[in-house]
């Protein structure tokens, strides 16, 4: 049975996180809070961008632990080591996901960093 989320804060027209059964997809989280990009550069995007994602989860009955891959698209590929600072901070004592890291072009609202999640929940 697929549960979905209302819209509420989502950029456009799409939900930020579907739960099919046992698998949780979470759609691209960024350093957003109330729909503007947070100050401070890729480490503050990505503190909240992971930040986001994890108030997801818990809105359909998962948790960061339940996280499987995490796909990160950056603006700026250079700035990957900054963004691993922040991740290597939030995962400290949690179970840690698989990673793919990818350059991109560029990503709506300004933002540097983007992220989509799948995980599992039993």
């Amino acid at each position: 049975m697929r549960t979905k989320i209302d819209r509420g804060e989502s950029p456009g027209p799409f939900s930020p996180v579907i739960r099919d059964g046992e698998m949780v997809y979470v759609a691209g989280q960024g350093g957003l809070v109330d729909g503007a990009v947070v100050q401070g550069g890729i480490t503050a995007e990505t503190a909240q961008a992971l930040a986001n994602i994890e108030k997801l989860l818990t809105t359909i009955g998962a948790g960061v632990d339940d996280l499987v891959a995490v796909t990160c698209y950056l603006v700026d590929i250079r700035e990957w080591d900054q963004m691993n600072v922040e991740w290597t901070k939030f995962f400290v004592g949690r179970a840690v996901p698989t990673r793919t890291a990818i350059g991109v072009a560029g990503l709506p609202r300004g933002m540097r960093v983007e992220m989509t999640a799948t995980a599992i929940k039993r």
